[in-house]
């Protein structure tokens, strides 16, 4: 069982809390049984979440099969052709350099963007842009440290896809079922084929 949700703002990335007063969590939205969050979303990060009942989050969010996640993100500033370079090559973090990322700057943002509850702080002195981001990992906070650390703080990020499933037309807080062996059943192999060979040999 897979399931899409397109997490709204300000939600837990898990089924409960113990907060006072209690935040929203996946279960105000995702009323199945036995199914757990397939890797994270930050509690400020909107987009799509992918819950199963844990067959499948492994191959997910395993670093070696570098499953590709696309972003949509806000950024305060204009990108220059630096900034973006600098993202598609390598960004120096503190836990060490990133892989290389696909960065598209967009024309403004995208039609199918819906107004975020509560919207982001408008600045009229300071301009914004939008980039589509693509990255191969999946370190905690990946995306804003890397637009923070080329000079353009991220003030909204919505993820948009995982490997072959697209949040396509969903609305915040709804879900779809993703049909087994499907155009969008995520079954990615290792992006290591030296790694993958070696373990062959060593099951013989």
């Amino acid at each position: 069982m897979l399931v899409a949700l397109n997490k709204p703002f300000n939600v837990l990335c898990q089924f409960t809390d113990r907060s006072v007063p209690p935040r929203r969590t996946l279960a105000d939205f995702v009323g199945l049984p036995d199914v757990y969050p397939a890797g994270r979303l930050d509690y400020d990060s909107e987009g799509l979440l992918l819950t199963d009942d844990g067959r499948l989050a492994q191959r997910l969010t395993d670093p070696r099969f570098k499953v590709e996640k696309t972003y949509l993100v806000q950024v305060e500033g204009e990108p220059t052709d630096a900034q973006l370079a600098q993202l598609r090559k390598s960004v120096l973090l503190n836990d060490g350099p990133t892989l290389p990322a696909q960065a598209t700057l967009l024309d403004g943002a995208p039609q199918w963007l819906w107004p975020r509850d509560p919207p982001v702080r408008f600045r009229k002195s300071v301009p914004d842009a939008y980039v589509e981001l693509t990255i191969r990992e999946g370190r905690n906070r990946q995306v804003r440290r890397m637009t923070a650390a080329v000079g353009l703080p991220t003030l909204r990020l919505i993820r948009v896809r995982i490997g072959h499933i697209a949040l396509d037309d969903l609305k915040p807080g709804q879900i779809r079922n993703i049909e087994e062996g499907g155009p969008e059943w995520p079954l990615p192999e290792p992006r290591d084929p030296g790694r993958a060979k070696r373990k062959g040999r060593a099951s013989k």
